[in-house]
């Protein structure tokens, strides 16, 4: 299973943008569908941001759909989040993840309707004035 280093996390004014990213382990190919994971103290992880290689279908959180883009690079085996107009609520540790297969979509995976097994060290978003 891929594993993911996650970085440009940082602190980001109300309303402000901010662009995040990972790398992959290794190739990920079309077979990998890539996802946004977003942890807050005392909460469940949750998916915010997720995409289907095959087809580039995407799936968003509500709270942060037209906000938010989610889009990768397959060159360098890497995914981004483009977060705009952020607000406090999109603080978090941002975490990427990867899964496999013909059943998986982007919303499954944001769902997380299938475990996931393989994850990195985040990167910290901070929201503030």
């Amino acid at each position: 299973q891929l594993q993911f280093e996650e970085s440009g996390g940082d602190l980001v004014q109300p309303g402000g943008r901010l662009r995040i990213s990972c790398v992959a382990s290794g190739a990920i190919g079309w077979q990998n569908h890539l996802g946004w994971f977003r942890q807050v103290p005392g909460k469940e992880r949750e998916g915010v941001a997720c995409i289907n290689s095959r087809d580039g279908s995407t799936y968003f959180k509500d709270s942060v759909k037209d906000r938010f883009t989610i889009f990768r690079d397959f060159a360098r085996d890497k995914m981004y989040l483009q977060m705009d107009n952020g607000n406090v609520e999109d603080a978090g540790r941002y975490y990427c993840a990867s899964q496999s297969g013909p059943q998986v979509t982007a919303r499954s995976l944001c769902l997380m309707e299938k475990p996931i097994n393989a994850w990195g060290l985040g990167t910290q978003v901070t929201v503030s004035t």
